[in-house]
């Protein structure tokens, strides 16, 4: 008998307990060697007035177990309540987030019975940073953070997943047609390490045509890597038309922790009910058994989960007329599981698990700092009268010393100097000061000039160039 690993186990909300309930009774039965700490988190403990749903003496046993699998759980809506998976994944450092998604053509709806498609997303950063600021009354701003360890991590590990579980191609998504800065340093970077590995195809499409063409032909497609807004996204929706979100499981892989779940919610209505399908959760107990290091008992409770789907024992969620021999709720699902352990299926392709442990994934090395050159400011300010020539008359006075007013653009886009009157102007107004070998005390300066005038500063950001490039972009119109 193995040595039994430690994990951290919390049963969730709504039907978190009973699918929980059902997974680890397959597991149990099939001969993981597992020793379990449970925690918990989620509603409960929302509710006790801890806005990050989890207590502190909880996050002990993640760090000591440094494996967690956890049911879906309940966040209150309000109250500033924070996200437990992106306080987790954060806390923890899971950057790497894994979704397979398959079809298991016919005893699963879908139009796409060949499909087969791993979403690689980045899990730390992105518009998930979470980086947001009410400027004035009538804009908010959200900060989308892209840095190149992040990026490095994320890229790095989609290639590698592609060598362990031989997969012929990764792809990348972004938006860098727009986001020429951020998504523009996922895309190059991407290029980067993709040189690393000359037997993988490689291939980028922007997101948006890319998601069409997923939807559309996701056979095309093998590994997808993007960053963490489009992969949440287009997850779910490649989990959908493999099938159902309800089977999908994922992991939460970081350099020293893991955390594996379903990838749908709590679903409270149908909780307590013994009706919910508890395949989400027990694919991602399927990848935590590979994670430590047990992929033999994962693909026998694999290959007995596709036995039962194929023998036709359904939940309700996947009975089809005609098809569907029996329905079942979820402990009885659990149960048909178990009584097949030990088989395959017949007519889908059976799970084949490797054994073969690949290296740690390397992480990022500092690279050189680039010489940087501090060349001006941008100063956000507040002008109720929405009109931009009135503020250029007025904010225009604070020039000097080295910094000049050089252009006002509201919401990206250019008004002053000659702006469109078609334009839609709100209430904050970015005014970009620029000059040469600014210094710091020069902006501090320029800052005080700006409120001695009386003009709410918002926000300000300061302006380099890094080995002679501009590390900020132009206005749309400029």
């Amino acid at each position: 008998m193995p040595t039994p690993v430690p994990i951290t186990v919390a049963h969730g909300d709504g039907i978190g307990p009973e699918i929980m309930a059902a997974t680890l009774h397959i597991l149990k039965e099939a001969g993981a060697a597992l020793e379990i700490d449970t925690i918990e988190v989620g509603e409960k403990v929302y509710l006790t007035g801890n806005t990050s749903g989890i207590a502190p003496s909880s996050w002990d046993s993640l760090r000591r177990t440094k494996v967690f699998l956890k049911a879906p759980i309940t966040t209150p809506q309000g109250g500033g309540y924070k996200s437990l998976n992106v306080t987790t994944r954060k806390m923890l450092g899971l950057y790497a987030n894994i979704r397979p998604c398959v079809s298991y053509h016919p005893f699963v709806r879908t139009k796409h019975p060949g499909m087969d498609v791993v979403i690689v997303r980045e899990n730390e950063e992105d518009l998930y940073a979470g980086i947001e600021y009410q400027s004035t009354p009538d804009e908010i701003v959200a900060l989308k953070v892209i840095s190149r360890p992040g990026s490095e991590k994320i890229v790095r590990y989609a290639f590698e997943y592609a060598m362990q579980y031989k997969r012929k191609k990764v792809t990348c998504f972004t938006k860098d047609n727009i986001l020429k800065m951020t998504d523009g340093s996922f895309h190059k970077i991407y290029d980067e390490i993709s040189a690393e590995y000359p037997s993988l195809e490689k291939e980028h499409w922007i997101v948006d045509i890319g998601a069409a063409k997923l939807a559309d032909t996701p056979e095309a497609f093998d590994v997808i890597v993007m960053p963490n807004l489009y992969g949440d996204v287009l997850s779910d929706v490649a989990a959908q038309i493999a099938g159902s979100v309800g089977l999908a499981g994922s992991s939460n892989i970081g350099a020293h922790a893991a955390m594996f779940e379903a990838i749908h919610g709590s679903a409270p209505r149908r909780a307590g009910q013994n009706l919910a399908n508890p395949s989400g959760l027990l694919h991602g107990a399927l990848l935590m058994l590979v994670h430590i290091g047990q992929p033999d008992v994962g693909e026998r409770i694999h290959n007995a989960w596709l036995r039962t789907l194929e023998d036709g024992v359904h939940t309700y969620d996947i009975f089809q007329e005609g098809l569907s021999k029996q329905k079942v709720g979820t402990k009885e699902f659990a149960q048909a599981v178990v009584s097949r352990l030990g088989q395959k299926p017949q007519t889908i392709k059976a799970a084949e698990y490797s054994t073969t442990p690949r290296p740690p994934i390397k992480l990022p090395t500092p690279k050189p700092a680039p010489k940087a050159d501090l060349v001006g400011v941008d100063v956000y300010i507040e002008w109720p009268s929405r009109e931009p020539n009135s503020l250029a008359a007025v904010i225009g006075k604070a020039s000097g010393d080295g910094l000049t007013l050089e252009m006002m653009a509201n919401r990206g886009v250019k008004v002053w100097p000659e702006g469109s009157p078609q334009t839609l102007c709100t209430d904050n107004f970015r005014c970009r000061f620029l000059g040469s070998s600014v210094t710091e005390k020069q902006i501090v300066a320029l800052l005080d000039r700006i409120g001695g005038l009386k003009l709410p500063i918002g926000m300000t950001v300061s302006l380099r160039n890094y080995d002679g490039k501009a590390g900020f972009t132009l206005a749309q119109g400029q």
